[in-house]
């Protein structure tokens, strides 16, 4: 007898559909790490830049400006109180606080406003606190370059940035950080603007 001839069923060869789908089923994972990894920097960026944007400020603006205009923070002067019992002394050679505050006048500082060609001026006259024992006396003693850098700082100011609002405001936080420049510290707490006429 002869042996029948076994036939076993060929597996069908996969068609060029069939390749498409196994390599379609394939496809979407990659494509899903090709499309994460091309937005992450935007992602990172939309979370990081409002986290950067308040450290800078917080930690070197914040910082930078108080020490121009001559302020403490307020954390660390209640904290000195709080340490000492008493009131922290002024930085950089200025005498210790006493309490009650010493008024200061300067009077008539006139300037030609920049810009006018000499035709117009500001007459100003301040009035300057401190509370430290000797104000009165630092103030006299340096009278001639605070008078100098008052009108420095006023003779550069424009009719145009004068008549701005809040050009009294600018006017005044400049004048007490040069003034406390020039006497340590931050022997002037305050400046009053008794007299401030363009004519």
């Amino acid at each position: 007898m002869a042996a029948a001839a076994r036939i076993d069923p060929a597996k069908p060869e996969p068609t060029t559909g069939d390749k498409n789908a196994e390599a379609g089923e394939a496809q979407p994972a990659g494509a899903a790490k090709a499309g994460l990894s091309a937005w992450l920097p935007l992602i990172l960026s939309l979370v990081l830049m409002p986290v950067l944007a308040y450290a800078v400020t917080t930690f070197v603006l914040v910082p930078k400006l108080r020490k121009g205009l001559g302020l403490t923070p307020p954390v660390a002067s209640e904290k000195a109180e709080g340490e000492s019992g008493a009131t922290a002394p002024a930085k950089e050679g200025g005498a210790a606080p006493t309490g009650p505050t010493d008024n200061v006048p300067m009077t008539k500082l006139l300037v030609n406003v920049s810009g006018t060609m000499g035709s117009r001026y500001l007459l100003t006259s301040l009035v300057l606190v401190g509370n430290t024992k000797n104000f009165r006396e630092q103030v006299t003693k340096n009278d001639p370059q605070l008078r100098d850098m008052a009108c420095g700082v006023l003779g550069t100011k424009t009719i145009s940035d004068l008549e701005k609002p809040g050009a009294r405001n600018l006017v005044r936080s400049e004048l007490l950080t040069g003034f406390n420049q020039i006497l340590g510290g931050s022997a002037v707490q305050e400046i009053y603007l008794t007299e401030f006429a363009i004519q």
